[in-house]
């Protein structure tokens, strides 16, 4: 079984990879031979190779990753998760291009990458001010300081 977040109830019809993470850093390609819903936010995936219960479990709480072409396929366009490769920008100016999403309670997170360091953006009622999906842009107004504490 599959949980994911991609904001919307699917079957995943046409999926045909995914990428479970079986180490850290190490993401090895699975083949997906059917998949069903089972709710709004898990389906049911059979796996190429994977005929035993305990072959299945062994796969069970890992990650698993799509391409990014699937991702945007797959997920609703009004999920956080549709934002992944949107430029951030404050004030007109570029701060850097979504790389992960980290969903909490209270706000979203967007990870990217200034000046070769990893810095968390927030996304909330406060600091999002428009999102521009023609342009693939976010358009953020940061608490000052906020980009600093990362450099």
């Amino acid at each position: 079984m599959l949980k994911h977040e991609l904001g919307k109830k699917t079957s995943l019809k046409g999926l045909r990879t995914i990428f479970i993470e079986e180490k850290k850093d190490s993401f090895l390609p699975w083949f997906v031979d059917s998949a069903r819903i089972k709710n709004e936010r898990e389906v049911i995936l059979k796996l190429e190779g994977v005929v035993t219960r305990e072959a299945a479990i062994k796969l069970t709480q890992k990650e698993v990753w799509f391409t990014g072409e699937d991702l945007k396929k797959f997920s609703s366009k009004e999920s956080p998760i549709h934002l992944l490769g949107y430029a951030v920008v404050q004030n007109g100016a570029f701060i850097g291009k979504i790389e992960e999403i980290v969903e909490q309670a209270h706000q979203v997170l967007c990870k990217i990458n200034i000046s070769g360091k990893e810095a968390l953006i927030p996304l909330n009622e406060v600091t999002l001010q428009k999102i521009d999906h023609r342009k693939k842009e976010v358009i953020v107004q940061l608490p000052e300081g906020l980009l600093e504490i990362y450099l």
